[in-house]
């Protein structure tokens, strides 16, 4: 994909170009910003705002990464930008604390059902503090390398490897003890 849309920028017009990175890695940006903000209607919202950056910043790509770190890049930031906003810091936090304070009419037997190794999985990635849980995610979702996770956090590959073992023991430690306790 992105050697294609290096050797055609000059003759792709720029709808052509972000058209074809929304068809090509669309759902990945989406589910990339899911883990950064927990909710699928706001990581539509925000997808949808990071194609629309990239559209805008495509006659500024220099070439000196792949399309995809590229954009992977403008997605990460767009999506802490966001975490550091005022309306997630004070409307989420009360969103989240009312829907925390319902009760909760499900039978113990469901929720057993409903629990299986996969989901105590994803549940302990998303506690995880967002450096560690977004390495453990380009890594393992995302199928990406050290140098490649490294290069679109722009932080040091020895950095990405620090995080990816810490990140790893916390969350030994957090499935140990849902499972144990």
């Amino acid at each position: 994909m992105d050697s294609y849309l290096l050797q055609t920028t000059t003759t792709q017009t720029n709808e052509e170009m972000i058209d074809e990175l929304m068809k090509t890695y669309g759902q990945d940006v989406l589910q990339l910003v899911v883990q950064y903000v927990h909710n699928v209607t706001i990581a539509e919202d925000l997808t949808q705002e990071i194609f629309i950056k990239c559209y805008k910043a495509l006659p500024t790509f220099q070439q000196q990464s792949s399309m995809k770190t590229w954009l992977w890049r403008i997605a990460i930031n767009h999506a802490k930008d966001y975490m550091k906003s005022w309306y997630f810091k004070k409307v989420e936090l009360v969103e989240q604390t009312y829907l925390q304070e319902r009760p909760s009419y499900q039978t113990v037997e469901s929720i057993v059902v409903q629990r299986d190794e996969d989901d105590a999985l994803v549940h302990a990635v998303m506690q995880l503090p967002i450096k560690y849980r977004e390495v453990i995610y380009l890594c393992y979702y995302e199928e990406q390398t050290m140098k490649e996770i490294a290069d679109v956090l722009q932080i040091n590959e020895n950095t990405v490897k620090t995080r990816m073992r810490k990140g790893k023991q916390l969350l030994k430690k957090q499935l140990e003890e849902e499972f144990n306790g």
